[in-house]
């Protein structure tokens, strides 16, 4: 792929017209365990081919909620929109900021750069001249939802100015945010994970992750051929809207490409390597495998690699570890959001927030998909990045 090619794919995912995450946007290697009311034995998936293509639970699947806030279905701007419309530069006065950020789990890279991001983004605005603090917490895994919860509590208890905040679910922070709004504190929704009572939503467009892979993935198929999916956890929000835009793209785009499975592994890598084996024996023509994020696709690359199958396997997220798997030829592709510039986007609309501008509810942020031939491009040459300025009110 062409950097110029590349440059107007990835522009037009920022504007949200074309497409690459997790954070799950969930990547990594998480061991999360299972989702209860929702857990398939991937052991247990001994039945025939044809049976195991239904075995997707129905809550993969069913839409964010019936009021249905969903910020894939928004008409989202892209930060050089939001640029244009209020100044290139942030205003700013002498009021001490704390920033608070709630994150996942930081034994997921993922969550860990996007915490960087964040830090990177309040170091330069300080050397700015802002004085400002920012705090980056995560839950002790991406099944403890109240741990999360908690962390925010505590800090619309200490009256932070502004939070940055990514759920693990799509309700489990929305107590937290009721507080937060009732007491004028500024809420920004950050990434994959859906909280419908957030003011504003900063994070990459979900459904067109799926899309992207999608396309990459029949391209290279030439339009023909079995497919399988694995599926974050099905309470995630980013989970469902990958997966649905995967598939809608499909089959609008290549009918003669048959997903024969798909089923949820709850972002964890061992699970996914467990599935991918059982597909690997029900499937023998399987050609390509779509992850909802790079860890689970890691997972799969070990049971493809031990099985001597060539087969497809695209992931979400751009973690380190995917980009290294690229370069040995192992994971064919990832869909990156890029988490570090993520967050200082996500911070930047936070204090222009604080400064009194009103922000449309969604902004788009940038991905690209990356594969052999842009995996050694610089990141910043990719998405176009142009760091945020600041000037004195």
């Amino acid at each position: 792929m062409k950097k110029k090619v590349l440059g107007i794919l990835v522009t037009s995912a920022i504007v949200g017209t074309m497409l690459m995450g997790c954070g799950s946007g969930s990547g990594g290697t998480t061991t999360a365990a299972p989702a209860a009311a929702v857990e398939n034995d991937t052991k247990a998936q001994d039945s025939k081919p044809e049976e195991s293509a239904q075995e997707t639970p129905a809550a993969e699947t069913e839409a964010v909620s019936s009021e249905g806030f969903n910020p894939d279905k928004e008409a989202g701007v892209s930060i050089e929109d939001v640029r244009e419309q209020f100044g290139s530069a942030v205003p700013y006065g002498s009021q001490e900021i704390v920033a608070g950020a709630v994150a996942k789990q930081f034994q997921n890279e993922y969550w860990r750069t996007l915490k960087e991001g964040y830090e990177e983004g309040a170091r330069l605005a300080s050397e700015a001249g802002i004085n400002i603090k920012i705090d980056v917490q995560a839950a002790l895994d991406e099944n403890d939802e109240q741990g999360q919860l908690a962390i925010l509590n505590n800090m619309i208890n200490k009256k932070y100015s502004v939070l940055l905040l990514s759920p693990i679910s799509d309700g489990n922070l929305v107590p937290g945010v009721e507080s937060a709004v009732e007491k004028n504190i500024p809420v920004l929704n950050v990434n994959d994970g859906l909280i419908a009572n957030a003011p504003n939503f900063v994070g990459p467009k979900a459904d067109q992750n799926g899309e992207l892979a999608a396309e990459w993935i029949s391209k290279q198929l030439d339009g023909k051929g079995q497919v399988a999916i694995v599926i974050g956890m099905p309470k995630a929000f980013a989970a469902r809207q990958r997966t649905e835009g995967f598939e809608n793209w499909m089959a609008a785009n290549s009918p003669d490409i048959e997903i024969v499975a798909k089923q949820n592994a709850d972002w964890d890598r061992n699970k996914a390597k467990e599935l991918t084996e059982t597909w690997i024996k029900n499937y023998p023509d399987l050609k390509a495998i779509f992850c909802n994020n790079d860890g689970m696709a890691l997972g799969v690359v070990e049971a493809v690699k031990e099985s001597g199958k060539d087969i497809l396997i695209v992931g979400v997220d751009g973690i380190g570890e995917a980009y290294d798997s690229i370069r040995k030829g192992e994971l064919s592709a990832t869909i990156d959001s890029f988490p570090f510039y993520k967050a200082q986007i996500a911070l930047e609309c936070a204090l222009r927030e604080l400064a009194g501008q009103e922000l449309p509810r969604v902004i788009w942020t940038p991905q690209a998909l990356i594969d052999s031939t842009n995996v050694d491009m610089d990141a910043k040459e990719i998405i176009n990045w142009v760091p945020t300025e600041y000037k004195a009110q």
